[in-house]
């Protein structure tokens, strides 16, 4: 009889530990967390894309995302320039929160406190492998960085397992890559020294040397030549390490299609920035290239992007990642045509609109300052449409961490993940816009613009910036272009939107505020 109670209680403890041992290795759910690409383009308009209207240039790629995914007619980055718009994605916060989230120079120190909860930290924290490939612009270091050694802290100290980038913007010093924080292909012997003050003895600057310059540039962007273009700010030695700047689309696709090769349907998913330096300047579009519209290195540039996105598409289809794979297309801020280099940008435009049908372009707080291309893409998953709903870039983080169960949130994000994923057509109710700093406040089919200091047309630029000293009220459903301001007619909708905009814009932040 013991013999016999001896092997029933065998059978239960082995069979306790069995059970044990499938819950060990069994998944909390049967929920797999999809793979997240955001695919973000450098000053690509609202018009630039053939699927939001764009009559002069044919774009089939991203056509395609927008055509199979969601395109959203109302999609904003926070800001109208790179910087705070990238500050915003990473951080989940209003930019203009952050004094410094301003165009930095190439030798910025990081804006963004390494302790701060940042979108990568939070998806590492929901098990993804996290990747940032290409352009950073939000400072590296601490201040007089040494390029010749460990580039820290940068994107790595703020969540990123792998980072390929370019420390600022294509017309900026240094031009170089940087590798997991170190220069890639830096020559020991010839370290590399950047100053944007003043120029390092006897090296030739576009000032100085114009037989060396193919692109004629502003006196702003007219300093150090790397590859017949000069750029702002001054930069002696790493010649092995400075890139080619046609080769640059190439080299980034190369980065990112390895990174992707490594990954495999149904690992550890993974989480990658693609931060596409096209169509910003200068526009150096590989010579496969030249001639592929009648608008000259921007127009041609936005084509090699949409090349790049039909590379990318291909490269998730071969690895079978695409199934799982949740791509998310904007751009930065809206476009521009002359911004510091002699294209032609402006001359051969013909009937294209970067803007659309809005007024504004980079720099300004007019509607195409802000409002992008915005489409949202998940093979199988996401319905084909068309989504007016408000949705911003900065309600990634807390879109992302609803759709990964991650309960770490950020200040001013807003969880649209139902939205995203085209559930739901009801989108943010408002929303603070930014451009150099100034802010406006978006509700609905309308938009105030709080009196402002700074000058109305930018110089050099010829850009309207919306900064007036009177308030300005526009009904964007009637009015697109901004033409007609009821901040006089519509008085009692512009207290409401006075109140509103200030039960978020405080006190503390409104430093060009027209003093009553």
């Amino acid at each position: 009889m013991k013999k016999y109670i001896f092997y029933f209680s065998c059978l239960l403890f082995f069979g306790a530990c069995n059970e044990q041992a499938e819950k060990q290795v069994e998944p909390k759910d049967d929920k797999q967390n999809p793979n997240i690409i955001f695919v973000y383009l450098d000053d690509l308009g609202y018009g630039d894309i053939s699927a939001y209207g764009a009559a002069e240039i044919n774009t089939p790629n991203m056509d395609k995302l927008a055509d199979e995914g969601l395109k959203f007619t109302n999609g904003f980055a926070t800001s109208a320039t790179c910087t705070p718009s990238r500050y915003g994605v990473i951080t989940g916060t209003y930019p203009w929160r952050n004094q410094n989230a301003q165009i930095l120079p190439g030798s910025a120190p990081l804006i963004i406190d390494t302790t701060q909860v940042t979108l990568p930290k939070m998806l590492k924290k929901s098990g993804y492998d996290t990747a940032i490939i290409g352009k950073w612009h939000l400072g590296l270091g601490h201040g007089n960085l040494d390029w010749n050694a460990h580039v820290a802290p940068g994107p790595n100290e703020l969540g990123f397992d792998y980072s390929y980038i370019m420390a600022a913007t294509q017309d900026r010093v240094p031009t170089v890559y940087i590798d997991n924080g170190y220069v890639d292909n830096l020559d020991p012997n010839d370290p590399i020294e950047v100053n944007y003050e003043e120029n390092f003895e006897s090296e030739p600057t576009g000032y100085n040397n114009p037989e060396m310059v193919s692109l004629k540039a502003d006196d702003q962007h007219n300093k150090t030549v790397v590859n017949g273009i000069p750029r702002i700010g001054y930069m002696k030695g790493g010649e092995s390490a400075r890139w080619s700047d046609i080769d640059m689309a190439d080299h980034f696709l190369d980065k990112v299609q390895n990174y992707l090769s490594g990954k495999k349907e149904n690992e550890t998913p993974f989480f990658l920035m693609y931060t596409m330096q096209q169509p910003h300047v200068p526009r150096t579009p590989h010579p496969r290239f030249e001639g592929s519209t009648s608008m000259g290195p921007r127009g041609d540039a936005i084509m090699e992007a949409d090349w790049v996105i039909g590379e990318l598409m291909q490269t998730l289809e071969k690895e079978n990642l695409l199934a799982n794979t949740l791509v998310i297309f904007s751009s930065d801020n809206g476009p521009i045509l002359d911004d510091g280099y002699e294209d032609q940008a402006e001359e051969l435009l013909g009937n294209h609109q970067p803007s659309g049908e809005f007024k504004g372009t980079k720099y300004s707080l007019f509607e195409a300052g802000t409002r992008v291309p915005f489409i949202t893409y998940w093979k199988d998953k996401i319905e084909p449409g068309v989504s007016d709903a408000l949705v911003c870039q900065i309600d990634l983080f807390n879109s992302l961490a609803a759709l990964t169960e991650n309960e770490i949130t950020a200040p001013d994000s807003q969880n649209m993940l139902e939205v995203l994923l085209g559930e739901s057509k009801e989108g943010r109710e408002d929303l603070i816009i930014e451009a150099m700093t100034r802010t406006a406040y978006k509700k609905g089919d309308w938009v105030m613009i709080p009196p402002q200091k700074g000058p109305k047309i930018m110089w050099g630029k010829g850009i309207e910036t919306g900064f007036l000293k009177k308030h300005q009220l526009y009904n964007l459903a009637e009015d697109p272009m901004q033409e007609n301001n009821l901040a006089t007619s519509h008085v009692d909708k512009l207290e409401e939107m006075i109140e509103a905009y200030e039960s978020i814009v405080t006190e503390e932040y409104q430093s060009h505020k027209i003093e009553k």
